[in-house]
């Protein structure tokens, strides 16, 4: 590849420049406003300062380097969860230290990378089942290292991870007498829990799951068995794993961007959450007005995912996102008040895999804009 195609041109392999307006930016483009997200970092390390409990954020939401060291140097961040190996692979290069791949890694070939991923950063990784521990540390023992481990529980989910109680100690165990392994604690997510809309079903399922945690640690004590971590927490339900007096790591991703789902999610008194902002928006032109009634953007399906529900068209009440196909969004406009390259701003309905279908995030304040990120681990999915 010559040095002329992988120079940035605007509209070719960047969506924008630093110091472009942001009218100018090429669309569909992924913007962040850099106010909000600042201010959401800032939130959730006054929260966990105020908890004194330790927070490992998620960067399976963003899969950014430069966001992930954000999150560690302003926002407190102990260090990162990842999904994938190939994921944590391109943060630690991009400079991050200490990932949780908070998952199974069973493969043999990806359990020799993890391995040799811990010559270079803190590498810890999720285990549910007991012939992977014999795999895990045999990997170890062949690069040298040590890889630290969390017993997975099912506390909810009904995915991966072991029952609460024996089953765990059992596993903590075999892990603690492996060679080149490190038993390091628990893993207790409870995913199908996060976006629950009402406050007490929400509340319900997490004391459920504080309940089987908090069984658990005594029962691994009782055996000499201490967990440095006791992680978990998303961005839906973080404030009861995290004043529970229990789990001392959190886990959340959506935060730092919030999406349109989340934005459903209800308090104690039947509103909905308001605690962080919308920070992520795709940013899309009209490209076609010929119905009075309608108009049609540049973002479509090829832009976001919808598997949350459609995108939400920010601080606007006149217009809505209602339908899309591949490369086309359809809005409502009764007013018949859009025309031809008016932009919008549409807040995802699910932040996570939107991002994944990007190159660079464009950092925005006061209309200007000032960062250019590259999704770091952008379709890293092995």
């Amino acid at each position: 590849m010559n040095a002329m195609s992988t120079a940035p041109v605007v509209g070719l392999n960047v969506p924008a420049v630093v110091g472009m307006d942001l009218k100018d930016v090429g669309t569909p483009a992924l913007i962040v406003d850099l106010d909000a997200f600042e201010r959401n970092v800032k939130k959730m390390r006054e929260f966990i300062e105020s908890k004194r409990i330790r927070h490992r954020a998620h960067a399976k939401t963003h899969k950014s380097a430069d966001i992930a060291l954000y999150q560690i140097e302003a926002g407190g961040a102990c260090g990162v969860c990842c999904q994938k190996v190939s994921e944590a692979e391109a943060l630690v290069a991009g400079g991050v230290k200490d990932v949780l791949v908070s998952n199974q890694v069973v493969d043999p070939k990806k359990i020799d990378r993890l391995a040799a991923m811990a010559k270079k950063a803190r590498v810890l990784v999720c285990v549910d089942d007991r012939s992977n521990v014999d795999d895990l540390s045999e990997a170890a023992n062949r690069q040298g290292v040590t890889l630290e481990c969390l017993v997975e529980i099912d506390v909810g989910a009904g995915r991966c991870g072991v029952q609460w109680g024996e089953p765990v100690v059992e596993l903590a165990k075999t892990i603690d007498a492996a060679p080149g392994l490190k038993f390091s604690g628990l893993q207790a997510y409870q995913g199908a829990a996060q976006h629950v809309h009402d406050f007490e079903e929400r509340k319900g399922q997490i004391d459920k799951a504080v309940k089987m945690v908090e069984d658990t640690v005594a029962m691994l004590k009782a055996q000499g068995l201490d967990c440095d971590i006791v992680g978990g927490a998303g961005t839906g339900t973080y404030y009861f794993e995290g004043g529970s007096g229990v789990y001392n790591e959190m886990q959340c991703g959506s935060y730092i961007f919030m999406d349109a789902d989340y934005q459903r999610v209800k308090d104690r008194e039947g509103d909905f959450i308001h605690e962080f902002e919308n920070s992520l928006f795709i940013y899309t032109s009209i490209m076609s007005k010929t119905k009075t009634d309608k108009a049609i953007c540049d973002a479509g399906l090829k832009a976001q995912s919808v598997d949350s529900g459609l995108p939400v068209i920010f601080g606007r009440d006149d217009v809505e996102y209602i339908k899309c196909s591949d490369e086309h969004g359809v809005i409502a406009d009764p007013q018949n008040i859009l025309k031809l390259n008016d932009k919008l701003k549409l807040i995802p309905g699910h932040c996570d895999p939107t991002c994944n279908v990007y190159d660079w995030y464009v950092g925005v304040r006061d209309g200007k804009v000032e960062a250019l990120w590259p999704v770091t681990a952008r379709g890293m999915c092995l």
